[in-house]
């Protein structure tokens, strides 16, 4: 079976604002397989001060839709606090037999925090409020960071600028771009 590389997720923040970004490229082997995937979504109404939150996600599409149905009910169990439904999430992601084997990372944002979130139990806060996660995150982090030190941008520029760059650059990413924000 031929392997899978798929979309690169980028989360910019400045102050309260943010912005997340991902690319729509699913690469199977050598071939582009689709160039328009949708793997960032809303979650309206949930979140600090009710603003929602933003979700992206890299890897299997299926694992990645389990984890967010469940991201979702632990957040819906403590409204307005990410940190904990994150934390909720990656216990029992990492414990169940089932979900262990779901192969996915997920980026979180509402308007006080951002965080990565593993199978492998790691829920990370980045200092400098830049997450990128899939094929072409590395590229895309490099870029936003430079971007974010050098100008004064917007999270939505940061994002589709250092998308552009990333997709410019690695060959499972695309510049086909859906921007959220907050």
């Amino acid at each position: 079976m031929s392997q899978f590389h798929a979309t690169t997720i980028l989360s910019v923040r400045r102050g309260q604002q943010v912005a997340i970004a991902g690319d729509g490229q699913v690469t199977v082997g050598s071939v582009v397989a689709k160039a328009d995937a949708v793997k960032v979504r809303r979650l309206d109404q949930l979140g600090a001060e009710g603003a929602g939150v933003l979700l992206g996600f890299a890897g299997a599409a299926a694992d990645a839709f389990a984890l967010l149905e469940r991201f979702e009910a632990r957040l819906k169990e403590s409204p307005a606090n990410i940190k904990k439904a994150a934390i909720e999430l990656a216990k029992q992601w990492r414990t169940d037999r089932v979900l262990r084997r779901l192969e996915s990372l997920i980026v979180v944002a509402d308007q006080s925090c951002s965080l990565l979130v593993s199978g492998s139990g790691e829920v990370i806060e980045p200092s400098d409020g830049i997450l990128g996660i899939g094929s072409g995150g590395d590229y895309a982090t490099a870029a936003a960071r430079a971007l974010v030190q050098h100008t004064e941008q917007s999270p939505e520029l940061v994002v589709r600028h250092a998308m552009d760059v990333a997709g410019q650059m690695c060959i499972y990413s695309n510049t086909n771009l859906t921007v959220l924000t907050l």
